[in-house]
């Protein structure tokens, strides 16, 4: 079967090469294994909990409708904790979507009457959330809907982000391309200016927003020549890229073997420098398509 549905999570195999697949944790809805023809794509940590305890460290965990933690107290997004409440509910499976030759998708959902009561307590917002995961021979797109429902009584301002984690070999002979010339927040030394670099490398902590990154933009993770990921997305027009390096990586509980911070870099295409506004009765949506075809890096 190409979805087979858990207790806890979906399994979907492509239906012509089952070596091809994801697997989605209800909880969160996060995306913690993604292969093509066998080989895993992204990076989980070994201590990464699983069982909803709290949300997964790896894979491609989803933000919403905070990215980090809101630090002006008169907005009510200040009260929900960091990267907000999607990654912590139990989401709605909603089973297979239409798809299209030799690929497979499928949905899940979000709503306040499934989602964390704790946290929504904290933030008294109607939303709708309708996620479609769609795996194809070398790709998988993530397709996020955002509505504020007609009934609601009021705007709905959030952001969004894939946060998602890649696999790599070894995070001193990888870079980040395609980038320069964006608008570049590091959020380490809390300071704004233009990418001007070729190619992002990573010697240290590495911890920045890129914004009014083109949609036409690939952002490729290469590795000595080799590109071992393609990032594609729509309307979503940043990108975070993070690497916690040692001293951050020893303070994390849930991230193991505390070297791991060499197999794994962050490459997050989302909506968080501002937040997006919807009115009751309109409908927003992005998306991020991760591609793994064998390619040879070419600056764009």
């Amino acid at each position: 079967m190409p979805v087979t549905e858990y207790d806890d999570k979906v399994l979907v195999t492509l239906p012509s090469d089952a070596s091809t697949q994801f697997t989605v944790l209800k909880y969160g809805a996060t995306v913690v294994s993604y292969k093509t023809k066998g080989h895993e794509n992204l990076f989980l940590s070994q201590a990464a909990k699983l069982d909803g305890s709290k949300p997964v460290r790896g894979g491609i965990p989803l933000v919403f409708p905070v990215f980090g933690k809101e630090s002006d107290e008169s907005n009510p997004l200040s009260k929900l904790p960091q990267h907000g409440l999607a990654r912590n509910s139990y989401w709605e499976f909603l089973g297979e979507s239409s798809s299209a030759d030799d690929s497979i998708a499928i949905q899940f959902g979000l709503y306040p009457d499934i989602a964390n009561a704790e946290l929504t307590s904290l933030w008294d917002n109607d939303f709708t959330l309708v996620l479609t995961l769609e795996l194809s021979p070398n790709s998988l797109r993530t397709h996020i809907e955002v509505e504020n429902p007609i009934k609601s009584s009021k705007d709905l301002k959030f952001n969004w982000l894939f946060h998602t984690y890649f696999q790599i070999d070894d995070i001193e002979d990888t870079f980040v391309t395609n980038l320069t010339g964006s608008n570049v927040y590091d959020q380490l030394m809390k300071s704004d200016y233009i990418d001007k670099f070729p190619v992002i490398q990573f010697t240290e902590e590495f911890d920045k927003i890129y914004s009014n990154v083109k949609d036409d933009i690939f952002t490729q993770i290469v590795d000595r020549g080799e590109v071992l990921h393609t990032l594609k997305k729509k309307q979503l027009p940043d990108l975070v890229v993070w690497n916690p390096w040692i001293e951050k990586s020893k303070g994390m509980a849930d991230f193991e073997p505390k070297s791991a911070y060499q197999k794994m870099v962050c490459v997050e295409a989302g909506h968080v420098k501002d937040y997006i506004t919807l009115k009751p009765g309109q409908k927003w949506f992005g998306e991020q398509t991760l591609c793994e075809e064998a390619l040879t890096y070419q600056a764009i």
